[in-house]
């Protein structure tokens, strides 16, 4: 991922629209925070649902979402809206081992730090002070894997283990290789995804209420809705200065949806550099501001605001770790739960696949280790 920077270096009449596109995207991060928090969509919550209790309600939630983005995402490319090959997503070169470890890492500190990034953000607004301090050291070792000290473990080591592909690593692009077109290659992989997805939710009767169902329609629904924003209504084909496409005020300098990993590193930089006039409020860091803001809103209106602190030094120190090992994760392998679980989903890109799957599979091995030795213990 670029800098932010790169989007402040625009020129002056594109940059009138980056607020917009800011504005817009803290929109879709309120109504994000506002669901989430009233229908409680969590994925770690999700995975612990199934490992601890067999409950596969909430994980059909995330079901729901993903199928919702992917067929919503597939809506805007079929209309020309969208171009999801131009997103850090669909490329060629496959990191897979970045995928693995990064996912794996991802899963382990989500789990110690009680939720993933979307999670910290909704915990936020709800006045949970333990998160804010997730928030900081995932902030902090994201950034560092982003430009720092990890960033070079991570070029060094598991970037150059990769396999280059003759295509996009999407779905879409593996059925366009066989001669069918990419329309149609698209409309099938989407179609038949989603559909199954939604089959597979909706099987059981009692994942049927509302809240499986409405919930995940609408966070799905705001994956689609940010891409929008940021791949059509910030969409410049031609730069007026270097003639070139540019997609404003992202930190990328590509279309984007909501991920919660790299902007929260972007966050703490603006307000360590906010002098800097270089520096704006970009999308990334605008639907993460407005996560905290939509879960806010929830928590105050169903009076469940309160706050909350660290109930000992070992609580203190397995969230410090969580937040560690998910901002080097989710920077290793391209996202979070959201940021591949379901954005990168949404693309049909095999590195997601990949991605969420080791997310689940370090989830639910640390869940099991950490029952055994509560049980050890008694």
């Amino acid at each position: 991922m670029a800098g932010h920077s790169a989007a402040g270096r625009i020129m002056e009449e594109t940059i009138v629209s980056a607020p917009v596109i800011a504005w817009l995207a803290f929109a879709v991060g309120t109504v994000f925070g506002f669901v989430a928090n009233r229908t409680n969509f969590c994925t770690m919550g999700a995975v612990s649902d199934v490992v601890n209790m067999g409950d596969w309600n909430r994980m059909r939630m995330w079901a729901v979402a993903i199928a919702a983005a992917i067929l919503g995402t597939a809506a805007l490319q079929l209309a020309g809206l969208l171009d999801v090959s131009r997103s850090i997503y669909t490329g060629a070169r496959l990191i897979w081992l970045s995928h693995v470890i990064g996912g794996l890492a991802f899963g382990v500190g989500m789990t110690l730090a009680s939720g993933c990034g979307s999670k910290t953000l909704i915990r936020i607004g709800g006045g949970n002070l333990k998160s804010l301090v997730v928030f900081v050291f995932l902030g902090i070792s994201a950034y560092m894997t982003l430009r720092g000290l990890f960033a070079v473990w991570r070029v060094r080591f598991l970037d150059p283990v990769a396999i280059d592909l003759p295509h996009g690593q999407d779905l879409p692009a593996f059925i366009a290789a066989s001669g069918i077109d990419p329309a149609g290659a698209l409309a099938i992989a989407a179609g038949v995804t989603g559909g199954a997805l939604l089959l597979w939710a909706f099987a059981k009767r009692e994942a049927r209420s509302a809240d499986v169902w409405l919930g995940g329609a609408i966070i799905g629904a705001t994956v689609v809705a940010a891409w929008y924003v940021s791949g059509h209504i910030g969409h410049v084909a031609e730069h007026p200065e270097t003639l070139e496409e540019a997609f404003i005020g992202t930190n990328s300098g590509r279309p984007e949806s909501l991920t919660f990993v790299g902007p929260l590193a972007f966050t703490l930089e603006l307000l360590m550099l906010w002098s800097d006039s270089s520096r704006i409020v970009t999308f990334g860091i605008a639907s993460t501001l407005g996560v905290v803001a939509g879960a806010a809103i929830h928590a105050v209106l169903s009076k469940r605001f309160r706050i909350e602190g660290f109930r000992d030094a070992p609580d203190l120190a397995r969230h410090m770790a969580g937040g560690i090992l998910m901002g080097f994760g989710g920077v290793t392998a391209l996202g979070c739960t959201i940021g591949q679980g379901v954005t990168g989903l949404s693309t049909l890109a095999l590195g997601s696949v990949i991605t969420t799957v080791a997310i689940i599979t370090g989830s639910a091995v640390t869940m099991k280790i950490q029952y055994w030795l509560l049980m050890r213990e008694a």
